[in-house]
């Protein structure tokens, strides 16, 4: 007969036990690591560990020129890799002090809110996944499957898009890409509001994320967050109302605001600013309509690359197409930073040129890297399970933490 272990009342139940919640738990939404002390299902403390993936993309920045940087941007919130790629393109911009048409603004808010939604399409589905259902996450995959084939009209690409140039994009959006943009306005709305009635008033959804890690606005604004973290706290601020780029000055919208910066909160702010992109991209279509047609860049032939036609027809061309790329082409010794509304919160480009063939310095400022600061101390007295939906909440994307 085998010998099992016999327990009795008369262990020891005070000494705390130490879990490893990451890098590879099933439940953690990416590479990375809490070891956390728990008592029974408690977490008596934890700490956050980051720099599983070692990719150093600003130290590889800063030995590319500007042009090879893009497919870097990326692989950062590959959620939504199109606002990473504009946010680097008007970064450049800034340092070059280009001029964008209005037509390529509109045409960049398009791309980015469509990101946008793509981005919090994935993070309320997988809230609702943990939460445990899994219908809602089912449903909604189908039209971020949408938004994907919209990339590919534009750019061919769907994931990693490295989409668009540094002055404009590389080619114009084709009648399938604004017929398929126009498609997904007519059939996500009510598809968002059949997934608004399986949660919203769901009580089971509701006991699993109302009050669960609820953050001040003070405590949310120490910590430097951003987002739809900080609206759910109550703080109105998005870069695009407030620091306007892109044209968004141009733009009638509302910013979705929470009230108790809990784990329901930010589920109803990411609802709304779905609601509020479609609304931007409505609006976007119909200023293109009234701008010269045809135009997808900035006339900057110094920094923009030549028709591939004429690359390979015409050896001026051929000589610009290589020095843009290869950064033989002069810029200006300049420090510039510019942000954008990334997905997960202000996504910011801080670069210091010193007029060589590639950036002197460059530092990202990765929303999830700055949120995801707080996910120790916010789970401190909480349970398990609660953990697991909060860290669900706050949408961390690992190509953003460990940069």
């Amino acid at each position: 007969m085998e010998n099992f272990p016999v327990f009795t009342d008369n262990d020891p139940q005070d000494s705390p036990t130490t879990l490893n919640l990451g890098p590879t738990h099933p439940a953690t939404h990416g590479v990375f690591q809490n070891v956390l002390q728990m008592d029974g299902e408690r977490i008596i403390s934890g700490v956050s560990t980051i720099g599983y993936i070692h990719r150093a993309f600003e130290k590889i920045a800063e030995h590319r020129p500007f042009y090879q940087i893009t497919p870097l941007t990326d692989r950062m919130n590959y959620c939504s890799s199109p606002i990473n790629n504009m946010g680097w393109h008007m970064t450049v911009e800034k340092l070059l002090d280009i001029k964008m048409p209005k037509r390529v603004d509109y045409m960049r808010v398009i791309v980015m809110e469509l990101a946008r939604i793509s981005d919090h399409i994935i993070c309320n589905g997988v809230l609702g996944v943990d939460t445990g259902a899994f219908t809602g996450f089912l449903y909604m995959m189908e039209y971020r499957e949408a938004i994907y084939e919209i990339y590919e009209e534009i750019c061919g690409s769907r994931l990693t898009t490295n989409v668009g140039r540094i002055g404009g994009f590389e080619r114009d959006f084709n009648e399938i890409a604004f017929r398929k943009i126009k498609k997904f306005l007519v059939d996500f709305p009510p598809v968002l509001k059949e997934f608004e009635s399986l949660f919203n008033r769901n009580r089971i959804f509701i006991d699993r994320t109302k009050g669960v890690a609820p953050v001040t606005a003070e405590t949310a604004l120490s910590y430097s967050w951003t987002g739809p973290l900080l609206r759910a706290a109550g703080v109105d601020y998005d870069v695009r109302a407030m620091e306007p780029y892109s044209s968004y000055e141009d733009f009638d919208f509302e910013v979705p605001v929470g009230t108790n910066g809990d784990v329901y909160s930010r589920f109803l702010v990411r609802n709304e600013e779905m609601k509020q992109s479609m609304r931007m991209i409505e609006q976007a279509l119909k200023m293109i309509e009234k701008e010269p047609k045809g135009v997808f860049h900035a006339d900057v032939p110094d920094y923009y690359l030549p028709p591939k036609q004429e690359v390979y027809n015409n050896m001026e061309a051929l000589i610009y197409h290589f020095k843009i790329v290869m950064g033989e082409v002069i810029t200006p010794v300049k420090e510039v930073y510019h942000a954008v509304e990334g997905g997960n919160g202000e996504l910011g480009f801080y670069l210091i040129n010193d007029g060589g063939r590639a950036p002197y310095r460059l530092h990202f400022r990765r929303p999830s890297f700055i949120n995801y600061q707080m996910y120790a101390p916010m789970s401190q007295g909480m349970l398990l399970s609660d953990a697991i939906i909060n860290m669900s909440s706050l949408n961390v994307i690992a190509g953003e933490l460990d940069a």
